[in-house]
Protein backbone atom coordinates (compact mmCIF):
# COMPACT_ATOMS: atom_id res chain seq x y z
CA UNK A 1 0.00 0.00 0.00
CA UNK A 2 1.58 3.32 -1.22
CA UNK A 3 0.30 6.87 -0.24
CA UNK A 4 0.60 9.95 -3.05
CA UNK A 5 0.23 13.39 -1.35
CA UNK A 6 -1.79 15.53 -3.67
CA UNK A 7 -2.33 19.61 -2.82
CA UNK A 8 -6.16 20.86 -4.60
CA UNK A 9 -6.75 24.71 -5.11
CA UNK A 10 -9.71 26.14 -3.58
CA UNK A 11 -11.35 29.38 -3.18
CA UNK A 12 -9.60 30.05 0.12
CA UNK A 13 -6.65 27.66 1.01
CA UNK A 14 -5.00 24.87 -0.48
CA UNK A 15 -6.15 21.56 0.79
CA UNK A 16 -4.00 18.27 1.75
CA UNK A 17 -5.64 15.32 0.40
CA UNK A 18 -3.72 11.96 1.15
CA UNK A 19 -4.60 9.22 -2.01
CA UNK A 20 -3.95 5.83 -0.83
CA UNK A 21 -4.10 3.15 -3.48
CA UNK A 22 -2.88 -0.21 -4.10
CA UNK A 23 -1.01 -1.47 -6.57
CA UNK A 24 -3.03 -5.02 -6.67
CA UNK A 25 -6.30 -3.06 -7.70
CA UNK A 26 -4.60 -1.55 -10.60
CA UNK A 27 -3.27 -5.61 -11.66
CA UNK A 28 -5.38 -6.78 -14.42
CA UNK A 29 -6.00 -10.77 -14.21
CA UNK A 30 -5.50 -11.78 -17.90
CA UNK A 31 -6.58 -14.95 -16.89
CA UNK A 32 -10.33 -13.63 -16.25
CA UNK A 33 -10.17 -13.04 -20.41
CA UNK A 34 -9.15 -16.29 -21.40
CA UNK A 35 -12.62 -17.99 -21.17
CA UNK A 36 -14.36 -14.58 -22.98
CA UNK A 37 -16.38 -16.32 -25.94
CA UNK A 38 -14.60 -14.07 -28.71
CA UNK A 39 -13.50 -16.65 -31.50
CA UNK A 40 -15.92 -18.11 -34.34
CA UNK A 41 -17.37 -21.25 -33.44
CA UNK A 42 -15.35 -24.07 -35.61
CA UNK A 43 -16.88 -26.28 -37.98
CA UNK A 44 -16.93 -29.24 -35.60
CA UNK A 45 -19.12 -27.08 -33.45
CA UNK A 46 -21.13 -26.07 -35.97
CA UNK A 47 -21.58 -29.99 -37.43
CA UNK A 48 -22.11 -30.82 -33.72
CA UNK A 49 -25.01 -28.63 -33.30
CA UNK A 50 -26.52 -29.16 -36.85
CA UNK A 51 -26.35 -32.75 -35.77
CA UNK A 52 -29.05 -31.92 -32.66
CA UNK A 53 -30.76 -29.50 -34.66
CA UNK A 54 -29.87 -26.80 -33.09
CA UNK A 55 -29.44 -23.93 -36.58
CA UNK A 56 -30.69 -20.39 -37.46
CA UNK A 57 -33.89 -20.71 -38.52
CA UNK A 58 -36.98 -18.31 -37.88
CA UNK A 59 -40.82 -19.76 -37.30
CA UNK A 60 -41.76 -16.44 -38.16
CA UNK A 61 -40.39 -16.86 -41.94
CA UNK A 62 -42.50 -20.23 -41.90
CA UNK A 63 -45.49 -18.51 -40.81
CA UNK A 64 -45.53 -15.93 -43.61
CA UNK A 65 -45.41 -18.44 -46.32
CA UNK A 66 -47.54 -20.89 -44.81
CA UNK A 67 -50.44 -17.98 -44.18
CA UNK A 68 -49.89 -16.66 -47.73
CA UNK A 69 -49.96 -20.02 -49.37
CA UNK A 70 -53.05 -20.70 -47.22
CA UNK A 71 -55.06 -17.99 -48.61
CA UNK A 72 -53.63 -17.77 -52.49
CA UNK A 73 -55.10 -21.44 -52.86
CA UNK A 74 -58.12 -20.45 -50.64
CA UNK A 75 -58.12 -17.72 -53.32
CA UNK A 76 -58.10 -20.17 -56.45
CA UNK A 77 -60.04 -22.99 -55.32
CA UNK A 78 -62.65 -20.78 -53.01
CA UNK A 79 -65.28 -21.00 -55.87
CA UNK A 80 -64.93 -24.94 -55.72
CA UNK A 81 -64.68 -25.50 -52.51
CA UNK A 82 -68.02 -23.35 -52.04
CA UNK A 83 -69.69 -25.44 -54.81
CA UNK A 84 -68.50 -28.62 -52.98
CA UNK A 85 -70.05 -27.55 -49.31
CA UNK A 86 -73.23 -26.15 -51.13
CA UNK A 87 -73.83 -29.21 -53.10
CA UNK A 88 -73.22 -31.61 -50.41
CA UNK A 89 -75.43 -29.58 -47.78
CA UNK A 90 -77.97 -29.31 -49.82
CA UNK A 91 -77.76 -33.13 -50.34
CA UNK A 92 -77.66 -34.08 -46.72
CA UNK A 93 -80.70 -31.23 -45.62
CA UNK A 94 -82.76 -32.72 -48.40
CA UNK A 95 -81.66 -36.87 -46.67
CA UNK A 96 -82.37 -35.69 -43.12
CA UNK A 97 -86.25 -34.73 -43.97
CA UNK A 98 -87.42 -37.78 -45.47
CA UNK A 99 -89.29 -39.87 -42.89
CA UNK A 100 -87.40 -42.98 -43.27
CA UNK A 101 -83.74 -42.38 -41.86
CA UNK A 102 -81.72 -45.64 -41.60
CA UNK A 103 -78.46 -46.39 -40.12
CA UNK A 104 -77.41 -47.04 -43.87
CA UNK A 105 -78.43 -43.37 -44.85
CA UNK A 106 -76.27 -42.11 -41.94
CA UNK A 107 -73.03 -44.34 -43.04
CA UNK A 108 -73.47 -42.80 -46.24
CA UNK A 109 -74.14 -38.80 -44.76
CA UNK A 110 -71.20 -39.30 -42.83
CA UNK A 111 -68.97 -40.88 -45.53
CA UNK A 112 -69.82 -38.41 -48.09
CA UNK A 113 -68.90 -35.62 -45.54
CA UNK A 114 -65.39 -37.74 -45.40
CA UNK A 115 -65.29 -37.27 -48.78
CA UNK A 116 -66.36 -34.08 -49.32
CA UNK A 117 -63.65 -32.75 -46.77
CA UNK A 118 -60.89 -34.23 -47.96
CA UNK A 119 -61.70 -33.07 -51.68
CA UNK A 120 -62.20 -29.41 -50.38
CA UNK A 121 -59.02 -29.75 -46.86
CA UNK A 122 -56.68 -31.97 -49.03
CA UNK A 123 -55.62 -29.32 -51.41
CA UNK A 124 -55.27 -26.88 -49.31
CA UNK A 125 -53.18 -29.31 -46.28
CA UNK A 126 -51.06 -30.39 -49.73
CA UNK A 127 -49.97 -27.10 -50.18
CA UNK A 128 -49.28 -25.66 -46.96
CA UNK A 129 -47.30 -29.29 -46.49
CA UNK A 130 -45.43 -28.25 -49.15
CA UNK A 131 -45.00 -24.75 -48.49
CA UNK A 132 -43.66 -25.44 -44.75
CA UNK A 133 -41.04 -28.31 -46.36
CA UNK A 134 -40.02 -25.99 -48.79
CA UNK A 135 -39.14 -22.96 -46.85
CA UNK A 136 -37.53 -24.83 -44.02
CA UNK A 137 -35.23 -26.75 -46.43
CA UNK A 138 -34.30 -23.16 -48.02
CA UNK A 139 -33.41 -21.84 -44.42
CA UNK A 140 -31.43 -24.96 -43.21
CA UNK A 141 -31.22 -27.71 -45.37
CA UNK A 142 -32.06 -31.25 -44.70
CA UNK A 143 -31.34 -32.33 -41.24
CA UNK A 144 -32.50 -35.40 -39.97
CA UNK A 145 -31.97 -35.53 -35.86
CA UNK A 146 -33.90 -37.14 -32.95
CA UNK A 147 -31.53 -34.95 -30.12
CA UNK A 148 -34.40 -32.66 -29.51
CA UNK A 149 -37.06 -35.45 -29.31
CA UNK A 150 -35.03 -37.13 -26.64
CA UNK A 151 -35.84 -37.13 -22.66
CA UNK A 152 -33.55 -34.90 -20.85
CA UNK A 153 -34.03 -33.61 -17.33
CA UNK A 154 -33.31 -30.52 -17.91
CA UNK A 155 -36.26 -30.00 -19.98
CA UNK A 156 -38.23 -31.23 -16.66
CA UNK A 157 -36.33 -29.50 -14.25
CA UNK A 158 -38.40 -26.41 -12.88
CA UNK A 159 -34.94 -24.55 -11.70
CA UNK A 160 -34.06 -24.79 -15.25
CA UNK A 161 -37.18 -24.17 -16.35
CA UNK A 162 -37.24 -20.81 -13.86
CA UNK A 163 -34.09 -19.70 -15.30
CA UNK A 164 -35.31 -20.63 -19.02
CA UNK A 165 -38.25 -18.15 -18.43
CA UNK A 166 -36.43 -15.26 -17.61
CA UNK A 167 -33.53 -15.74 -19.91
CA UNK A 168 -32.08 -13.15 -22.50
CA UNK A 169 -34.18 -15.53 -25.30
CA UNK A 170 -37.22 -15.43 -23.70
CA UNK A 171 -37.68 -11.98 -22.92
CA UNK A 172 -36.75 -11.05 -26.55
CA UNK A 173 -39.23 -13.34 -27.51
CA UNK A 174 -41.92 -11.68 -25.62
CA UNK A 175 -40.78 -8.39 -27.17
CA UNK A 176 -41.48 -9.65 -30.32
CA UNK A 177 -44.74 -11.12 -29.40
CA UNK A 178 -45.67 -7.54 -28.22
CA UNK A 179 -44.21 -5.88 -31.45
CA UNK A 180 -45.47 -8.10 -33.38
CA UNK A 181 -49.25 -7.77 -32.05
CA UNK A 182 -49.02 -4.21 -31.66
CA UNK A 183 -47.87 -3.34 -35.18
CA UNK A 184 -50.24 -6.21 -36.74
CA UNK A 185 -53.30 -4.11 -34.63
CA UNK A 186 -52.74 -1.04 -35.99
CA UNK A 187 -52.95 -2.37 -39.40
CA UNK A 188 -56.29 -4.04 -39.27
CA UNK A 189 -57.01 -0.45 -37.25
CA UNK A 190 -56.60 1.35 -40.20
CA UNK A 191 -57.77 -1.02 -42.63
CA UNK A 192 -61.30 -1.48 -40.59
CA UNK A 193 -61.55 2.07 -40.69
CA UNK A 194 -60.76 2.75 -44.59
CA UNK A 195 -63.28 -0.11 -45.51
CA UNK A 196 -66.30 1.52 -42.37
CA UNK A 197 -68.46 2.43 -45.69
CA UNK A 198 -68.07 -0.73 -47.32
CA UNK A 199 -69.97 -2.89 -43.81
CA UNK A 200 -73.18 -1.11 -44.23
CA UNK A 201 -73.63 -2.23 -47.80
CA UNK A 202 -73.78 -6.15 -46.48
CA UNK A 203 -76.89 -5.64 -44.84
CA UNK A 204 -79.24 -5.55 -47.80
CA UNK A 205 -76.80 -7.37 -49.71
CA UNK A 206 -77.82 -10.90 -50.91
CA UNK A 207 -76.25 -13.71 -49.19
CA UNK A 208 -74.37 -14.46 -51.97
CA UNK A 209 -72.54 -11.07 -52.49
CA UNK A 210 -72.43 -10.21 -48.80
CA UNK A 211 -70.30 -13.82 -48.68
CA UNK A 212 -68.01 -11.80 -52.23
CA UNK A 213 -67.56 -9.17 -50.53
CA UNK A 214 -66.33 -10.55 -47.00
CA UNK A 215 -64.25 -12.79 -48.34
CA UNK A 216 -63.01 -10.44 -50.48
CA UNK A 217 -62.01 -7.61 -47.52
CA UNK A 218 -60.86 -10.99 -45.77
CA UNK A 219 -58.28 -11.52 -48.38
CA UNK A 220 -57.12 -7.63 -48.68
CA UNK A 221 -56.47 -7.29 -45.02
CA UNK A 222 -54.85 -11.18 -44.58
CA UNK A 223 -52.34 -9.76 -47.63
CA UNK A 224 -51.54 -6.48 -46.28
CA UNK A 225 -51.01 -8.32 -42.64
CA UNK A 226 -48.25 -10.54 -44.24
CA UNK A 227 -46.78 -7.80 -45.98
CA UNK A 228 -46.23 -6.53 -43.13
CA UNK A 229 -45.11 -9.79 -41.32
CA UNK A 230 -43.32 -10.31 -44.26
CA UNK A 231 -40.64 -7.29 -43.32
CA UNK A 232 -40.67 -8.46 -39.31
CA UNK A 233 -39.93 -12.29 -40.55
CA UNK A 234 -36.78 -10.73 -42.62
CA UNK A 235 -35.18 -8.93 -39.29
CA UNK A 236 -36.68 -12.06 -37.10
CA UNK A 237 -34.54 -14.23 -39.69
CA UNK A 238 -31.34 -12.11 -39.50
CA UNK A 239 -31.68 -12.53 -35.72
CA UNK A 240 -31.58 -16.03 -35.48
CA UNK A 241 -28.93 -16.32 -37.36
CA UNK A 242 -27.39 -13.33 -35.16
CA UNK A 243 -28.21 -15.12 -31.79
CA UNK A 244 -27.26 -18.84 -33.36
CA UNK A 245 -23.91 -17.58 -34.36
CA UNK A 246 -23.12 -15.82 -31.01
CA UNK A 247 -24.29 -19.32 -29.22
CA UNK A 248 -21.36 -20.94 -31.62
CA UNK A 249 -18.66 -18.35 -29.88
CA UNK A 250 -16.28 -20.03 -28.60
CA UNK A 251 -13.38 -18.84 -26.28
CA UNK A 252 -9.48 -19.56 -27.05
CA UNK A 253 -9.49 -22.49 -24.67
CA UNK A 254 -12.71 -24.09 -25.77
CA UNK A 255 -10.35 -23.94 -29.20
CA UNK A 256 -7.52 -25.59 -27.64
CA UNK A 257 -9.64 -28.22 -26.01
CA UNK A 258 -11.19 -28.90 -29.18
CA UNK A 259 -8.02 -29.39 -30.78
CA UNK A 260 -6.25 -31.45 -28.38
CA UNK A 261 -9.46 -33.94 -28.92
CA UNK A 262 -9.03 -34.13 -32.36
CA UNK A 263 -5.85 -34.05 -32.57
CA UNK A 264 -4.53 -35.67 -29.58
CA UNK A 265 -2.63 -33.92 -26.31
CA UNK A 266 0.58 -32.37 -27.88
CA UNK A 267 2.56 -33.81 -24.67
CA UNK A 268 1.16 -37.30 -25.36
CA UNK A 269 1.55 -37.08 -29.17
CA UNK A 270 5.29 -35.83 -28.25
CA UNK A 271 5.98 -39.12 -25.72
CA UNK A 272 4.83 -41.20 -28.59
CA UNK A 273 7.01 -40.18 -30.98
CA UNK A 274 9.80 -39.65 -28.44
CA UNK A 275 9.05 -43.60 -28.42
CA UNK A 276 8.88 -44.04 -31.73
CA UNK A 277 12.26 -42.83 -32.42
CA UNK A 278 13.83 -44.80 -29.56
CA UNK A 279 12.85 -47.98 -30.72
CA UNK A 280 13.13 -47.12 -33.85
CA UNK A 281 17.43 -46.21 -32.75
CA UNK A 282 17.68 -49.18 -30.78
CA UNK A 283 16.66 -51.44 -33.77
CA UNK A 284 19.08 -49.53 -35.46
CA UNK A 285 22.03 -49.83 -33.52
CA UNK A 286 21.09 -53.59 -33.69
CA UNK A 287 21.91 -53.83 -37.10
CA UNK A 288 25.22 -52.51 -37.11
CA UNK A 289 27.25 -55.25 -35.99
CA UNK A 290 25.70 -57.19 -39.48
CA UNK A 291 26.85 -54.58 -41.07
CA UNK A 292 30.03 -55.25 -43.40
CA UNK A 293 31.59 -51.56 -43.62
CA UNK A 294 30.77 -48.38 -41.42
CA UNK A 295 31.74 -45.39 -43.93
CA UNK A 296 32.77 -42.34 -41.66
CA UNK A 297 33.09 -38.49 -42.11
CA UNK A 298 35.21 -39.41 -39.67
CA UNK A 299 33.45 -37.27 -37.57
CA UNK A 300 29.82 -35.67 -37.87
CA UNK A 301 28.28 -39.01 -39.74
CA UNK A 302 28.78 -42.57 -39.96
CA UNK A 303 26.79 -45.08 -42.50
CA UNK A 304 26.81 -48.55 -41.96
CA UNK A 305 26.53 -50.89 -45.23
CA UNK A 306 25.37 -54.13 -45.57
CA UNK A 307 25.78 -56.64 -48.40
CA UNK A 308 24.81 -60.04 -49.59
CA UNK A 309 24.46 -61.88 -52.84
CA UNK A 310 20.79 -61.90 -52.96
CA UNK A 311 20.76 -58.28 -52.61
CA UNK A 312 20.61 -55.59 -55.90
CA UNK A 313 22.87 -53.45 -54.26
CA UNK A 314 23.79 -52.73 -51.12
CA UNK A 315 21.98 -51.54 -48.37
CA UNK A 316 21.98 -48.74 -45.83
CA UNK A 317 21.54 -50.73 -42.32
CA UNK A 318 22.17 -47.84 -39.93
CA UNK A 319 22.90 -44.23 -40.20
CA UNK A 320 23.83 -41.33 -38.07
CA UNK A 321 24.79 -37.57 -37.26
CA UNK A 322 27.28 -36.43 -34.31
CA UNK A 323 26.25 -38.44 -31.10
CA UNK A 324 24.57 -41.02 -33.40
CA UNK A 325 27.69 -40.92 -35.60
CA UNK A 326 29.93 -41.47 -32.83
CA UNK A 327 27.34 -44.88 -31.18
CA UNK A 328 27.57 -45.88 -34.19
CA UNK A 329 31.39 -46.31 -34.64
CA UNK A 330 31.57 -47.56 -30.82
CA UNK A 331 29.50 -50.59 -31.81
CA UNK A 332 31.32 -51.21 -34.71
CA UNK A 333 34.44 -51.26 -32.61
CA UNK A 334 33.07 -53.27 -30.16
CA UNK A 335 31.83 -56.00 -32.75
CA UNK A 336 34.70 -55.63 -35.44
CA UNK A 337 32.91 -53.91 -37.89
CA UNK A 338 35.45 -52.40 -40.44
CA UNK A 339 35.51 -48.89 -40.43
CA UNK A 340 36.82 -46.63 -43.53
CA UNK A 341 36.95 -42.95 -44.06
CA UNK A 342 35.40 -41.40 -46.77
CA UNK A 343 34.29 -37.77 -46.61
CA UNK A 344 32.57 -36.94 -50.06
CA UNK A 345 30.91 -40.93 -49.73
CA UNK A 346 29.60 -40.35 -46.27
CA UNK A 347 27.82 -37.30 -46.78
CA UNK A 348 26.50 -38.17 -50.02
CA UNK A 349 25.32 -41.37 -48.48
CA UNK A 350 23.79 -40.29 -45.59
CA UNK A 351 22.13 -37.30 -47.38
CA UNK A 352 20.79 -39.42 -50.54
CA UNK A 353 19.58 -42.68 -49.28
CA UNK A 354 17.24 -43.79 -45.90
CA UNK A 355 17.68 -46.72 -43.80
CA UNK A 356 16.75 -50.31 -45.26
CA UNK A 357 17.25 -48.55 -48.88
CA UNK A 358 19.69 -49.55 -51.49
CA UNK A 359 22.45 -47.31 -52.76
CA UNK A 360 21.37 -45.06 -55.66
CA UNK A 361 23.40 -46.28 -59.26
CA UNK A 362 25.80 -43.12 -59.55
CA UNK A 363 27.32 -44.44 -56.36
CA UNK A 364 27.69 -47.73 -57.26
CA UNK A 365 31.54 -46.96 -57.84
CA UNK A 366 32.50 -45.60 -54.97
CA UNK A 367 30.68 -48.09 -52.57
CA UNK A 368 32.00 -51.05 -55.19
CA UNK A 369 35.35 -49.56 -54.33
CA UNK A 370 34.65 -49.45 -50.35
CA UNK A 371 33.23 -53.02 -50.28
CA UNK A 372 36.47 -54.19 -52.26
CA UNK A 373 39.07 -52.73 -49.75
CA UNK A 374 36.82 -54.37 -46.72
CA UNK A 375 36.44 -57.68 -48.49
CA UNK A 376 40.55 -57.82 -49.58
CA UNK A 377 41.05 -56.46 -45.63
CA UNK A 378 38.86 -59.35 -44.45
CA UNK A 379 40.28 -62.04 -46.38
CA UNK A 380 43.93 -61.29 -45.63
CA UNK A 381 43.50 -61.37 -42.34
CA UNK A 382 41.19 -64.40 -42.34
Amino acid sequence: MECIKIFSDSWHSWDKVNLCYSYSKLDFDLQLFAGEKTEEGTAKRKGEAREKGQVAKSTEVNSVFVILAAFFTLKIIGSYIYDELIGYMQLVFTNLVLPDITINSLQEIFFGFGVVFLKTALPMMCVILLISLTINFIQVGFIFSLEPLMPSFSKINPIAGFGRLFSKRSIVELAKSILKIVIIGYFIYRFMIKQTLQIPALVGAELIDSLHLTASLILDLVFQISAVMMVLAAFDYFYQWWEHKQSLMMSKDDIKQEFKQMEGDPQIKGKIKQRQRAMSMQRMMQEVPKADVIVTNPTHFAVALKYDKEMLAPVIVAKGQDLIAQKIKEIAKENSVVIVENKILARALYAAVEINQPVPPELYQAVAEVLAYVYKLKKRFS
